[in-house]
């Protein structure tokens, strides 16, 4: 079956260098380990990382992918991401970000694809590099947090770059980062249990009642860690969209728009997962990791080998083929 993984993270070593080099006018520092690996860190923020060579070294990130036993990574940037103060240091780690990984397309290309970051705090900066990126090697999505240094992709300020990504016909990734309610969740890892998605559903909900999914109806967009809390919340939106004066500009029930969403495997119970692919179809579920983070999967293709509730066709297009069709890619022949 070949596997195409979804959430997979990754780094360059531009960007690392980068925010080295100039994340001092936002208080970011970038310490490097004696054992290879990097922790980007600020007073305000908690420490990325440690962060070890798999996540921005190819031979590391070859031996990681053959470890995990998937075929090929959609690669995409975490947190700290480029939602900074500084206009200019946010494009230059976008355009630092996105040449990296079009280079490690260029250099094994049946392993990686790019998912593309922008600086999405300037529309202008944002559109431009989409455009500059968009035409590099490998380039097959777009990656955007679930809000923007907390603000809502519903947001006016946000609409001409959802149009131009719309134009290019590429589909979005979405990830959480700044959660929702950060500040309670400060103990027993619940920013990440609980805070990611959380804001997931946020980033959803927002997307269907703000009217971009029906300005653009073409429009792919895929939800991470299984969709989050969004899809056991969908009755309790429905039921607001029904009584809600506020909700009631909505045509039809937000229910409608559960297809409308990818969502990756990363649901870690195989009846969450049983749940999700009953309710909007195993076409719309697609393989993923959260390389190579302690919350993911170490093993993503055995894990959707373990749904026992669906057969070799449907399981091979949750691990490999839904990708293939939405990021525009061919199932190798030899496959």
């Amino acid at each position: 079956m070949y596997s195409v993984d979804i959430h997979a993270h990754f780094f360059t070593r531009g960007y690392i260098d980068t925010l080295n080099k100039y994340g001092h006018k936002v208080d970011w520092s970038v310490e490097y380990k004696n054992d290879g690996s990097v922790i980007m860190s600020s007073q305000d923020n908690r420490p990325v990382g440690p962060i070890d060579p798999s996540y921005f070294d190819i031979n590391a990130r070859l031996e990681g992918l053959d470890r995990q036993e998937t075929d090929l990574h959609a690669l995409s940037l975490t947190n700290p991401m480029c939602h900074f103060s500084d206009d200019s240091l946010n494009l230059d780690l976008a355009q630092a970000y996105n040449d990296g990984t079009s280079e490690f397309h260029i250099a094994h290309p049946d392993r990686f694809v790019g998912l593309i970051t922008l600086p999405m705090l300037n529309a202008d900066d944002a559109i431009t590099e989409l455009e500059r990126a968009a035409r590099l090697p490998g380039s097959k999505g777009v990656y955007m947090g679930t809000n923007i240094a907390g603000h809502n992709l519903s947001e006016e300020r946000f609409e001409s770059i959802f149009d131009k990504i719309a134009e290019l016909n590429l589909p979005i990734f979405l990830h959480p980062g700044n959660v929702i309610g950060a500040n309670r969740l400060t103990h027993y890892h619940t920013i990440n249990t609980i805070g990611n998605p959380t804001d997931t559903a946020v980033a959803a909900t927002f997307l269907i009642f703000s009217g971009i999914l029906d300005r653009h109806p073409k429009l792919e967009v895929c939800l991470p860690h299984a969709g989050g809390t969004f899809p056991i919340l969908i009755g309790r939106i429905d039921h607001g969209w029904s009584v809600r004066q506020e909700c009631k500009h909505l045509a039809n029930a937000p229910s409608s728009y559960l297809r409308r969403f990818s969502y990756d495997t990363i649901g870690h119970a195989n009846y969450v997962m049983k749940y999700l692919t009953d309710l909007v179809g195993y076409d719309r579920v697609l393989l993923g990791s959260d390389f190579c983070f302690d919350m993911g999967h170490e093993k993503p293709v055995e894990n959707v080998k373990s749904y026992d509730w669906l057969n070799d066709q449907e399981k091979r297009a949750i691990i490999g083929e839904n990708a293939c069709r939405i990021l525009g890619l061919e199932i190798p022949v030899e496959i």
